[in-house]
């Protein structure tokens, strides 16, 4: 590609932003930022639609002007991209003279050419949508659209030659079938298109609607909000102030937009752009809605999601994941804190965090903290390779995943180069090489490993940029931006670069609130500790049967990085647990400790293992530490 253009609609000023204005800006930003990676001439493009009814209305509702209404309004949106990492290159609103000078000479022009004529109407009008509507149009007497009442109105107004464009408008759809996608949107507006095209009311009179930019040749008219809204796309660019600059980016690459409003992108859009001239966008994506159960997310349902909410609960780059991991593009996804968690705990505490976790581990146990000497040029052994091919599958699927505009294919294949480093890991077995003479095994295994997380990070990083520049900073990179050439090397990673732990990565989370990391393990999850505010009474304290309990063997479980299999004495009674300690201990270190054990916990069996108690242990951060007793005292005893 020679360039990039990407645009977001511009939001309405009449209300705060919310997930769904949120999803549109980062899925733009996400877009934007795999271009620049792939080394893409790059224009990001968002900013806010501030005339029209619905904006002089919350004007009216709050007390103030419609512009101190923009102006108050708009800062909530422009905090929170800068709260969400948004990358956008301009941002444009419509109040700006830059803009209103270019809707006005393109009016003017066009009124000239008699593209745009002045005449009686009477219509259906929705307010909501500031849309006129035939009575054909209307479905139970409602807006076809927002399903609002309407309201017959009866004026002069001035139009735009909208209808002389149908036939070419269809004939352009059919043979340019990239320019509405998915497919079945396209099918929507040429279903839209089989009914004659009315020309396009492109006025409102000021004794109705004053809040607007005025006509340049009806003093007593200003422009429709769409008519005015839509020119940003080119005005923002150098439209008739900049040419150069307007060749270099037009026409958009990608426009996306939510499905609301299709009619007014793939209809009114392009018969404007054909009326000055000027080219079509190449693709025309609407993407679908954010649900909440069967409904569309909307405020009179009460059922919004605020962004700003989810990033102090859980971070900027987790939200930023789970929109673009969880709607596959052009379909409906539905948000929801129980979703939304059961991702976090999977894919980015569990899979992502934990890796970074145990590499680091390993790294400062078994080679002082630093990256190992890299076999080079290319991977050591065939399971090395073989990793590394996993990692290159997923870079080459991503990348075609950005231009099929499927992101969450493209992020399925990058999670699933992490779970590859981790079951490498299972299976090489750093733990056990350290244990060996010869330490280059070792070396190359932890080499393998860190190189691979290295690309896998790269490649989430337009995703989650914060979260990737810590994984890149732990791993010795200086320069965290990720280079197109470095997915590709193999051997980025400087032997010999101190690697850093910065704390854990994504911290798991339960019922909406942060929790400190709990301890890796390989079997089922242990319960949640109660808050410190939660009380419990005794009786259900006593319930619990703590004793001491003496290690007298210990082993390692096969295929397994963090559990141990321990034997155990209480009393004259012999046991066997499974712990996922094997990180924190070595076996032969633990044999003869005394220890606290949950003696009436009910069996499990992990990894094939069966364990019939729990150790009790303490854990801050990344360090783990047995429950011992602080003098001798005999196994199986009470513990009170």
């Amino acid at each position: 590609m020679k360039k990039f253009y990407v645009t977001t609609p511009i939001y309405y000023v009449n209300d705060l932003p919310h997930v769904g204005h949120a999803y549109t800006t980062v899925l733009a930003d996400v877009l934007a930022r795999y271009h620049r990676l792939l080394g893409v001439p790059t224009f990001f493009l968002t900013g806010s639609d501030e005339h029209g009814q619905k904006v002089q209305k919350a004007a009216q509702a709050a007390n103030l002007t419609p512009q101190e209404q923009a102006d108050q309004t708009v800062v909530r949106f422009q905090q929170l991209w800068k709260k969400l990492g948004i990358t956008h290159d301009d941002f444009i609103r419509t109040t700006e003279d830059r803009h209103k000078i270019i809707v006005q000479q393109i009016l003017q022009d066009l009124l000239q050419r008699d593209e745009i004529y002045r005449a009686e109407y009477d219509g259906w009008y929705c307010v909501a949508c500031e849309r006129f509507y035939t009575a054909k149009d209307l479905v139970a007497n409602a807006c076809p659209e927002c399903h609002r009442p309407v309201d017959m109105i009866r004026e002069a107004n001035y139009f735009f030659r909208m209808s002389k464009y149908q036939a070419w408008l269809i004939e352009y759809i059919q043979e340019h079938p990239k320019f509405i996608q998915p497919d079945f949107r396209r099918n929507e507006t040429l279903g839209f298109l089989r009914k004659p095209l009315n020309d396009l009311c492109i006025s409102r009179p000021k004794s109705r609607m004053s809040w607007g930019i005025e006509l340049p040749f009806d003093a007593d008219f200003v422009t429709y909000v769409w008519f005015d809204a839509l020119v940003n796309y080119i005005s923002a660019i150098g439209y008739r102030s900049d040419e150069a600059a307007f060749h270099k980016w037009w026409p958009a690459s990608l426009q996306l937009i939510g499905k609301d409003i299709l009619t007014t992108h793939t209809v009114y859009w392009p018969t404007m752009l054909k009326a000055m001239n000027l080219p079509l966008p190449e693709t025309i994506f609407a993407h679908g809605w954010w649900l909440t159960g069967e409904s569309k997310m909307s405020k009179s349902l009460g059922n919004v999601v605020n962004p700003m909410d989810m990033i102090e609960r859980y971070g900027v780059d987790a939200f930023r994941y789970f929109l673009i991991a969880e709607m596959a593009m052009g379909q409906d996804a539905s948000f929801t804190e129980e979703a939304f968690i059961r991702k976090f705990n999977a894919d980015l505490a569990n899979d992502l965090g934990n890796l970074l976790s145990r590499l680091l581990n390993m790294l400062g146990r078994y080679t002082q903290g630093k990256l190992p000497a890299a076999h080079t040029p290319a991977p050591a052994g065939a399971e090395e390779q073989a990793l590394w091919d996993t990692v290159q599958a997923a870079v080459t699927s991503l990348e075609r995943s950005v231009a099929d505009l499927r992101l969450h294919d493209g992020l399925g294949a990058a999670l699933g180069a992490v779970k590859a480093i981790n079951r490498y890991l299972e299976v090489k077995q750093p733990w056990t090489l350290a244990k060996q003479t010869d330490p280059a095994p070792l070396h190359t295994t932890l080499y393998a490993a860190a190189e691979a997380l290295r690309v896998a990070a790269s490649l989430l990083y337009p995703v989650m940029p914060e979260k990737m520049t810590v994984v890149l900073r732990s791993l010795g990179q200086t320069r965290t931006t990720p280079k197109l050439e470095e997915l590709r090397t193999w051997g980025v990673l400087k032997p010999g670069a101190p690697v850093k732990d910065f704390g854990p990565l994504f911290p798991r989370v339960v019922a909406g609130e942060e929790q400190p990391p709990a301890p890796a393990t390989d079997g089922p999850a242990q319960p949640p500790a109660a808050a410190s505010s939660e009380l419990v009474d005794y009786d259900l304290f006593s319930k619990l049967e703590l004793r001491t309990a003496r290690i007298v063997a210990a082993e390692r479980v096969a295929g397994a990085t963090k559990l141990l299999k321990l034997d155990v004495l209480m009393g004259e009674e012999r046991r066997q647990l499974v712990a996922g300690i094997a990180l924190h201990y070595e076996p032969e270190a633990l044999i003869g400790k005394t220890v606290v054990v949950v003696a009436n916990l009910k069996p499990a069996v992990i990894r094939g293992v069966e364990s019939r108690g729990m150790l009790l242990a303490a854990s801050k951060g990344e360090q783990l530490r047995l429950v011992t007793l602080d003098g001798e005292l005999s196994s199986g005893a009470k513990v009170k």
